[in-house]
C-alpha cells in the first residue's frame, strides 16, 4: 500500500499494515445506551477500529463479518440479546468500508462511499432513501404553508421528527433487508463487495456524510460546502434523512481517506 492521505481528523479512519477502513456509526434514535456516557453508534464504531487494529486472524470478507459481529455481540449483556433481537434501533450501530490489503478487496459494510481510480461506488439503504423523499415533501409542504422557513427548518427540524418513526420501523430490515455491523449475523448477500485491480493508482473511501465523493479530499469538501449554500435542507437535488443544523458545516460525520493500493 502506498501513502495514505486522511482527512484533518482520523476519527472513524483505521490504517494498518493489513487493512485500510472508514467506519461511521449510525445516529442514535433512542435513548437508551449499552454503554454510559457514549452514543451506540460511537461505541460501536469504537469497537470496530479495536477489532481492525488487533485481530490478526481476518483472512476473507466471511472471516471480518463473523469476527466483528462476535467481538460487538460480546459487548451485550446476555439478558438484553433477546430485546435487541425485536429493536434493532437499540443496538451498538454502524457502516464501515474496509479495503483488505491481502485480498485488494473492498468490503462495504452498510452505507458508505468510494472510489477506485475515479469510479464511483456505494451500498446505500434503499428504504431510507424513501424516506429521505418524504421528508422532502414534509419540508417543502410546510415553507409553502408559511409554517415554517429554511432558517426555522435549520434551527429545528420538524420534517425529521416528522419522519422519526418511520426511521425506527424501517430498522426492522437492518441485518435482513440491508447490512450493518451490530452484533447480529450479516446477510453476505447484503455485503458489498468490489475488487481492486492490481493496475489501480488511488482508491478512496469515506462514510456517506459527502453527498458527491471526489478524487481529493478538498473537491469533496467544495462539494459538500456547496451543498450546505444551496440547499441546507438537504431536500432538493440531493435529499437526506437529516438538514445542515445551525452551527453545523455538515448534515452528518464524515471520514475521507484516499490512499495507493
Amino acid at each position: 500500500m502506498g501513502k495514505s492521505l486522511t482527512a484533518e481528523t482520523e476519527d472513524g479512519i483505521v490504517v494498518t499494515d493489513r487493512f485500510v477502513a472508514v467506519i461511521d456509526g449510525s445516529t442514535s434514535k433512542t435513548p437508551r445506551h449499552i454503554q454510559p456516557g457514549i452514543s451506540n453508534g460511537r461505541f460501536c464504531m469504537t469497537l470496530i477500529a479495536e477489532y481492525i487494529r488487533n485481530n490478526r486472524d481476518v483472512a476473507t470478507c466471511e472471516d471480518f463479518c463473523h469476527g466483528i459481529t462476535e467481538f460487538v455481540k460480546a459487548h451485550y449483556h446476555d439478558t438484553a440479546i433477546g430485546r435487541l433481537a425485536t429493536h434493532p434501533e437499540e443496538r451498538l450501530t454502524a457502516s464501515c468500508i474496509v479495503y483488505s490489503c491481502a485480498c485488494r478487496e473492498i468490503w462495504m459494510v452498510g452505507d458508505c462511499k468510494c472510489l477506485v481510480d475515479g469510479r464511483p461506488f456505494d451500498n446505500p439503504k434503499h428504504c431510507e432513501q424513501a424516506i429521505a423523499e418524504k421528508r422532502a415533501e414534509i419540508a417543502a409542504k410546510l415553507i409553502a404553508s408559511g409554517k415554517a422557513s429554511v432558517d426555522s427548518l435549520r434551527e429545528n427540524d420538524v420534517a425529521r421528527s416528522a419522519i422519526l418513526p418511520e426511521l425506527v420501523r424501517s430498522m426492522a430490515g437492518q441485518n435482513k433487508d440491508y447490512a450493518v455491523v451490530d452484533g447480529f449475523p450479516i446477510p453476505m448477500g447484503k455485503v458489498r463487495r468490489i475488487a481492486v485491480p492490481q493496475n489501480a493508482h488511488n482508491v478512496v473511501l469515506a462514510s456517506d456524510g459527502y453527498p458527491e465523493l471526489r478524487p481529493t479530499l478538498q473537491e469533496s469538501e467544495e462539494a459538500l460546502c456547496l451543498q450546505l449554500q444551496s440547499d441546507p435542507l438537504n431536500i432538493l437535488r440531493f435529499k437526506a434523512t437529516k438538514a445542515f443544523m445551525v452551527g453545523n458545516n455538515s448534515f452528518d460525520d464524515r471520514a475521507y481517506i484516499r490512499f495507493e493500493p
